[in-house]
């Protein structure tokens, strides 16, 4: 079940009357529970019994690592724990991927042996709920959290529908204490609750589907490479089409549960204003990135040890971070991408360079935020495209400046000559939507948008909600465009 459905919205109307109707606040926790079940179960029911199967395992492994008395067994229920969720992980995730592989390698080795692949259908939500109940019996393990809430609580944490199918990754610290107390919608939290649901679902299904994505598509569809301009224009609009599909999920999924009582931790905060790719994986996906920092980058040792095992550290996080994304070499390799460069700039960092004044300049910063979000539109190439092959020459391409004089001098002189894939109306917009974007976060980058949106007058906040819901509802159609990191 989509957000961006007219399906969901009866669904949810439905849910948050209901909600509001229960008196006691164990049924109301029964209640969410069972309806985050039903909204699971409408992509493919059968794989409801993974969520339990997590669930239960983690919620024993959880009590077992809390009373173990020796060192030994704390670690057996740990591995427990890790075992069954990176196992279910590698069984619907990966499997394939591995076989596809051992396939290509038996091949070129001329061994005559061919493994049959699974072909099984990878439950949505998967890489997210695997992630939250991890960081449950981790956190037990480490101190950080004790197992004193009731399954009920544990249960609804791992499937409460918002969040459940892509994020936010919420920590177990951060949402089993909101079940203790009972919770009846605001008038306030319903407010900014709703208001939040637009903003997410009009940057969705006006930006992301109806205007970046075929942008994007036109371009990255075909596979030969059409130069200089398109494929710049096509990878600008998939940086903004991945951005607010996925920030309109995120904003989506933490105004939903807001209308229920509940506060979900942000995932984006304007990263396209981001100084440095440390600062953009601050930025982006936010809940991601400190999982990977928490459990991964800091227990392998972080930056409190040598300087070439910190960054061996580093591409180890960022290599895991890709391959969580998909199976595939090609988000093996953005991540990679994504390592070097923050290996790089943490080389930069301790030069002269960047101690000066022009630097840390008004012309310095501008500077760094725009090469910042270049450089991350080349990782988006190797997100985006179908195959290396095509990657490369796209990223080749978009390097080419002879190629770019002689289109761009092609566009003023004869521009029906052009063989481009899109329009010059698509190249203008595109270039508009990048320079706002990019402007917009940078203006707002030390601020939150429930504080950008809370300082505008009231009627002015009222104008530009009902003119996101005119234009989300005539931009909908029959058949919605699922979020890209529902694959994830």
């Amino acid at each position: 079940m989509l957000f961006n459905s007219y399906t969901f919205l009866i669904f949810f109307a439905v849910t948050l009357v209901a909600y509001n109707l229960i008196p006691n606040w164990r049924y109301k926790k029964l209640f969410l529970l069972i309806i985050s079940y039903a909204f699971y179960a409408a992509s493919f029911p059968p794989y409801v019994i993974i969520l339990w199967v997590s669930t239960i395992i983690d919620w024993y492994a959880g009590k077992g690592i809390y009373s173990a008395k020796t060192k030994s067994k704390r670690r057996a229920f740990l591995a427990l724990s890790l075992f069954s969720n990176l196992g279910m992980l590698a069984t619907f995730k990966y499997a394939d991927f591995a076989i596809q592989n051992c396939n290509q390698l038996f091949s070129y080795i001329n061994i005559q042996l061919t493994l049959p692949e699974t072909n099984i259908l990878l439950p949505v939500g998967i890489s997210y709920y695997t992630f939250q109940t991890l960081s449950y019996s981790i956190d037990i393990y480490k101190g950080n959290l004790k197992p004193k809430y009731s399954f009920l609580d544990f249960a609804l944490y791992v499937t409460f529908f918002p969040q459940l199918v892509a994020g936010p990754i919420v920590r177990a610290s951060e949402f089993l204490p909101q079940c203790e107390e009972p919770k009846r919608t605001t008038a306030k939290q319903l407010n900014w609750g709703i208001s939040l649901f637009i903003i997410g679902l009009f940057t969705k299904v006006v930006f992301a589907d109806a205007i970046l994505s075929p942008i994007a598509q036109a371009v990255y569809s075909t596979p030969q490479t059409h130069g200089f301009i398109s494929s710049w224009t096509g990878t600008l609009a998939f940086s903004l089409q991945i951005f607010c599909d996925f920030f309109g999920y995120s904003t989506c999924a933490i105004g939903i549960a807001l209308c229920l009582g509940f506060a979900l931790p942000d995932n984006f905060h304007w990263p396209y204003a981001a100084k440095g790719f440390s600062d953009f994986w601050r930025r982006w996906h936010i809940t991601l990135s400190t999982w990977l920092r928490d459990y991964l980058y800091i227990p392998l040792g972080g930056n409190r040890i040598s300087p070439t095992k910190t960054q061996i550290n580093l591409m180890i996080t960022m290599l895991l971070g890709g391959i969580w994304h998909g199976a595939s070499w090609m988000f093996v390799i953005w991540g990679t991408l994504h390592g070097s460069f923050l290996i790089i700039e943490s080389f930069i960092k301790k030069t002269k360079i960047a101690k000066s004044n022009l630097w840390n300049s008004f012309l310095g910063k501008a500077a760094i935020i725009i090469t910042t979000y270049l450089i991350t539109c080349f990782t988006w190439v190797y997100f985006r495209a179908d195959n290396l092959e095509q990657a490369n020459k796209t990223c080749y391409d978009m390097l080419n400046l002879k190629q770019a004089s002689q289109q761009i001098k092609t566009i003023f002189t004869a521009p029906e000559t052009l063989n481009l894939p899109i329009g010059l109306l698509e190249i203008a917009l595109t270039l508009i939507i990048t320079a706002a974007t990019i402007t917009i976060h940078t203006l707002l980058r030390n601020t939150t948008t429930e504080q950008a949106f809370a300082k505008l007058p009231w009627q002015i906040r009222s104008t530009l909600l009902a003119i996101m819901s005119y234009l989300t509802a005539i931009s909908m159609t029959g058949e919605s465009s699922a979020f890209i990191y529902f694959r994830f």
